[in-house]
């Protein structure tokens, strides 16, 4: 175990000792020199904007920084090495920013934000620019005229594909967003990407995508971690970036069904981070709460917050068009696994089919479209019996377990939807919440109906 500090460098000039607030911290220094190499780290996105007449401020800036330094920590300090418990780690980020004071005075909303998100132990220390970066972004000569009128999140996702297709299908003008590190999560957004650009050859929509990450052994004595629990804080922060070069008050669509967003834990033992908070409304709230202090003018928006993925697939405003393309999106909590299997038809990355993202993904596309065209790793859930104890059975069993404790007694519900974290923000929709966290188990239900998993003998 051991505590972890990860230290950005801005500015060629940017060579003094540095002011640590967490002691005895081992730091892990990644430096840049300008506006080149920190437009490299986040993906070209800086220059994609500018060439499509954007340009961001200098704040949304540090904030795309400050999200870049959360991911080289979050992705690279490995929880089973430093973690306290096996999990919470204790995490540092040294970061320069041009407003010194105003990151100062909102570092404890940041941390709190963080810790919750991720279930870690963050510890902010900001310090002012040095002179050689005192100004990062110079002043582009064109500008678009015509600019979107709203930011949208797009991973490559069923969720995100259905959400990009109801905009354009309202000939909404919107700029979609997209990150990604691993080849697999690109091809599947390249993919989603073209199809949309020749169903919607008509409507003025743009896109960027980034690829933003660090390579294995940043961190020494670390191999890298997979929970990948900050992910969503790199998200938006891009997506906020975008945002502000768009200028003004602009939607920033989140497109993630109801129960996959409330993500109450199935298994009573996995509650707090264990259970991921990407999109939960306390999260997405402080979020919005940072934007609103900073002044950016970016504002989170989850129209299917109250929607199960199966009444998204139902309702999506393109039914002909998500039938075709759906069996093209990713949902696989880890689609990598795929080349562990020895058998090379198998082998191929992609959709998993046993994994929680997987079920839920399965039970929606029969509820919305009454058919799965989607190439999983394991096809038939009913083939046979599922071994509980191994991956492609744990969380068939799960669903099956948290499913029946409902049905016995649905009035735990309304307790159930504050487990993963508070919904103090959103009094008036707890009702709603209970509701799409009952009917997505029960989607999910249906597609168990004749799925049999318990431990191998």
């Amino acid at each position: 175990m051991s505590r972890q500090s990860i230290v950005f460098r801005v500015g060629v000039d940017d060579a003094g000792p540095m002011l640590h607030r967490l002691s005895g911290a081992h730091a892990t220094e990644i430096a840049f020199g300008g506006f080149d190499e920190i437009d490299h780290q986040l993906g070209d996105i800086l220059t994609k904007l500018e060439d499509l007449g954007l340009q961001p401020s200098e704040r949304a800036l540090d904030l795309a920084l400050l999200a870049a330094a959360v991911t080289a920590a979050d992705t690279r300090v490995e929880r089973g090495v430093d973690g306290q418990d096996g999990w919470t780690r204790e995490l540092e980020l040294c970061l320069p920013v041009r407003e010194h004071e105003v990151w100062v005075g909102l570092t404890p909303l940041l941390e709190r934000t963080l810790n919750f998100l991720t279930g870690d132990r963050w510890t902010l220390a900001f310090r002012p620019r040095v002179g050689s970066a005192a100004t990062i972004l110079e002043p582009i000569t064109q500008t678009l005229a015509d600019k979107p009128k709203s930011v949208c999140l797009f991973s490559g996702g069923l969720d995100s594909f259905i959400g990009a297709v109801d905009l354009l299908a309202r000939e909404e003008r919107v700029l979609l967003v997209s990150h990604y590190w691993d080849g697999i999560t690109s091809k599947y957004q390249d993919t989603c990407l073209a199809a949309l650009h020749e169903r919607y050859a008509e409507v003025p929509f743009y896109s960027v995508r980034a690829r933003v990450g660090f390579a294995t052994g940043t961190v020494d004595g670390s191999k890298g971690e997979n929970t990948l629990r900050g992910r969503s804080f790199l998200f938006f922060a891009l997506a906020a970036l975008a945002a502000d070069a768009i200028g003004g008050i602009v939607n920033i669509h989140v497109p993630e069904n109801g129960l996959i967003s409330l993500n109450v834990p199935l298994d009573p033992l996995r509650l707090g981070s264990l259970s991921t908070r990407t999109t939960h409304p306390y999260y997405m709230a402080r979020f919005n709460e940072l934007l609103e202090a900073l002044g950016l003018g970016g504002r989170l928006h989850n129209a299917y917050r109250h929607m199960t993925k199966g009444e998204m697939v139902e309702e999506c405003a393109d039914p002909e068009f998500l039938a075709e393309h759906a069996g093209n999106t990713i949902s696989c909590s880890s689609p990598n696994k795929a080349r562990f299997s020895q058998d090379e038809e198998r082998r191929q990355p992609k959709n998993c089919g046993y994994c929680v993202p997987c079920l839920i993904r399965r039970a929606a596309l029969e509820h919305g479209l009454g058919k799965d065209d989607t190439d999983y790793q394991l096809v038939d859930l009913e083939a046979s019996v599922l071994d509980s104890r191994s991956a492609e059975g744990e969380h068939v069993r799960s669903f099956q377990l948290a499913i029946s404790r409902l049905r016995s007694h649905p009035g735990r519900a309304k307790f159930d939807i504050h487990k993963p974290g508070p919904l103090i923000d959103f009094p008036q929709d707890w009702a709603e919440y209970e509701a799409v966290y009952r009917d997505g188990l029960e989607e999910v239900a249906r597609l168990l109906e004749n799925v049999e998993a318990k431990p191998s003998d």
